[in-house]
């Protein structure tokens, strides 16, 4: 999967799978010109946008009244017989025919001789060839034979006189207006158009237009989210994996609601939980692109429901609530929590605009109610979706950070028992770091995490590190500088290896490929300058500074800058003897200068006002680590 996302360029890739959604999109679509996508009842309130006659239709009569008219009509019905001109003056019938007559209830029959005219007969006067022996004494044959062709025609013509139509509407007449109380002669004409609808829609042209159309926007849609990725997160654009998401969450949603909506009634696009895209947008990425998710897909959504303005109205706040509740996922309360705040905002909106449109409560039914209520169970249940997607796309949720920040995890105990010392440094980096991301809005949970697994690597060889050496030696020191220098670097791609095998996730490993960037080893670089300087060697031409540098990446993210300078200034911490405000600051401030100067944060998005941030939140919190304490006094001697 990887060698083929990279095998593909990026932007490629990306505009592929967003033309993808905006194809299903458009396929998925409703086929509005024979699907009356309204939902109403007699004596309710009709909350859509006021609806006007696209074309002539009739009003279909309720079926009941029809039912009776024919029931009606049918009573002038006699089955019809032909004279075969027997000498008989008796009619004389089939035994079966009479029984068909006695069953059906008739009371009378009506005969057509060979010149084709036609008199009524009552069943009482029939005779069947029994009945005629008994009365003549002989035998005889039927008179009359059942003529069923006749019959039928004479049936259909009876049941022609009954029209199932009264009136009818005209192309532009206003049928009804929103917020109107729906009457008997609403619902009669609101029914007669579904029925018109059901049965020969609109013109193929005029539908493949409507379809086209909504397309279009579609399109303009996707290229809209397209954009926005582009100008403000454009890491995210350069991640084919994370526009696959966007692009899998919004087509989903968005190509399932219209397949419901097709089977089902206009209603149901209120059990669709909306509210599951920007939680999940939410949960691996960013707030605002979480919003911009949610704001294409319900404006999508709109194109395609009855009453788009009450569907944005209840859907853009919904997605607020959620964006704002969810900013940092570690409880599964926090979940619970809000989809009441997303069933609540839903039932207050919509009965807001029941009583703008009417007035008064009379018309408001349980039944939209219930629908939020099931709404919001259905967002509980994204929960399951988290875990499910982090394995398919490889991303990390704040639940998952959560868990590899438990410091009795295995590792954490292993990290602690082989190096004590890179363990307690990793402690008060994680600290620092994390109260600095608080300072500028970047991820806490994350850059805390990150830092505490920053060092794993040295869990490999722990008595390289002075803060593992409690003898105060050093095996370091018997090494040439070049040598001390590659057995640095190596924790580095130590702590990526342990961390593959424990199975990390990605965004960890490159906090501890990047948390030196490509930084110098400058203890034995300095040493190894003036190594070469004592021997009278020039060391512009014997020294190549690239051995002592790290592999990298530099930082580019906000929290792995935040990383690099807590791990900087916390080692360089442990080695000042005075700790004052003025030491920490100068300290702190040489620090992350060398850095810059360095180039080492060139690539990331910090401001100078983020810089600024940074620094004081470190030295607030050195101060505060490092304070002095007070002598506790002792008990002196009583004078004798």
């Amino acid at each position: 999967m990887n060698k083929i996302l990279q095998s593909i360029p990026s932007i490629v890739l990306n505009l592929c799978s967003l033309a993808a959604v905006a194809v299903f999109v458009w396929l998925s679509q409703p086929d509005t010109d024979k699907i009356f996508a309204y939902s109403f009842e007699e004596g309710k309130i009709w909350t859509y946008e006021t609806l006007v006659a696209e074309s002539d239709f009739p009003i279909y009569k309720p079926e009941n009244e029809v039912e009776e008219a024919r029931n009606e009509v049918l009573k002038q019905y006699a089955p019809c017989f032909q004279s075969i001109g027997l000498k008989s003056d008796l009619p004389i019938i089939s035994a079966d025919d009479m029984q068909q007559l006695a069953d059906e209830g008739f009371d009378h029959i009506t005969v057509i001789n060979r010149k084709h005219v036609a008199r009524n007969v009552p069943v009482a006067e029939l005779y069947t060839p029994k009945t005629a022996y008994e009365k003549l004494g002989r035998e005889l044959v039927p008179t009359l034979t059942y003529d069923s062709l006749t019959s039928a025609r004479t049936r259909e013509e009876l049941l022609a006189q009954v029209s199932p139509t009264e009136g009818a509407v005209m192309k532009g007449e206003t049928i009804i207006e929103r917020g109107a109380v729906i009457s008997h002669e609403n619902y009669l004409i609101l029914r007669s158009l579904e029925k018109t609808y059901a049965e020969r829609g609109l013109s193929k042209k005029h539908g493949l237009m409507s379809k086209s159309s909504r397309g279009i926007l579609v399109c303009l849609l996707v290229l809209f989210f397209a954009a926005y990725l582009t100008v403000f997160r454009k890491p995210l654009w350069e991640q084919p994996r994370a526009v696959i998401f966007f692009s899998l969450l919004m087509g989903v949603m968005t190509c399932g609601t219209m397949w419901i909506m097709r089977y089902t009634s206009a209603a149901s696009v209120y059990l669709i939980p909306f509210a599951w895209v920007p939680i999940l947008a939410r949960v691996f990425y960013d707030s605002r692109t979480a919003f911009i998710l949610h704001l294409i897909t319900v404006l999508t959504v709109s194109l395609m429901v009855p009453d788009p303005y009450l569907f944005l109205f209840m859907q853009l706040p919904a997605g607020m609530i959620v964006v704002a509740a969810l900013k940092d996922l570690t409880r599964r309360s926090q979940l619970a929590n809000t989809a009441a705040y997303v069933g609540l905002t839903y039932s207050v909106i919509y009965t807001l605009f029941h009583l703008m449109l009417t007035g008064t409560f009379a018309h408001l039914t349980w039944r939209p109610y219930m629908y939020f209520v099931l709404n919001a169970v259905l967002i509980i249940t994204v929960y399951s979706l988290i875990y499910l997607l982090e394995r398919l796309f490889r991303l990390t949720s704040s639940i998952t950070l959560i868990e590899l920040s438990n410091l009795n995890s295995d590792l954490m105990h292993e990290f602690a028992d082989k190096a004590p010392g890179t363990f307690q440094h990793s402690l008060q980096v994680s600290s620092l770091a994390s109260e600095a991301a608080k300072s500028i809005g970047a991820k806490a949970l994350l850059v805390r995490t990150g830092a505490l697994y920053h060092d794993i690597g040295k869990m490999a060889h722990p008595q390289w590190y002075v803060e593992n050496q409690s003898d105060n030696s050093n095996p370091l020191l018997n090494m040439d500088n070049n040598e001390a220098a590659v057995a640095v670097i190596s924790h580095v791609t130590e702590g990526e290896r342990i961390a593959r095998r424990n199975g990390l996730p990605e965004v960890l490993i490159h906090f501890i490929r990047s948390h030196h960037g490509t930084s110098l080893v400058r203890y034995f670089y300095n040493s190894e300058v003036n190594r070469l300087r004592k021997e009278g060697l020039d060391e512009n031409n014997l020294l190549n500074p690239d051995d002592f540098r790290y592999p990298g990446p530099k930082p580019s993210t906000k929290e792995e800058a935040i990383l690099m300078m807590a791990d900087a200034v916390e080692a360089r911490a442990r080695s000042m003897e005075n700790y004052t405000e003025q030491s920490i600051g100068e300290m702190v401030e040489q620090m992350i200068n060398q850095q810059i100067q360095d180039g080492q944060l060139a690539e990331t998005p910090l401001s100078f006002h983020d810089l600024e941030r940074v620094k004081h939140s470190f030295c607030e919190r050195l101060l505060s680590i490092h304070h002095h304490r007070i002598k506790y006094p002792t008990i002196e001697q009583k004078q004798p």
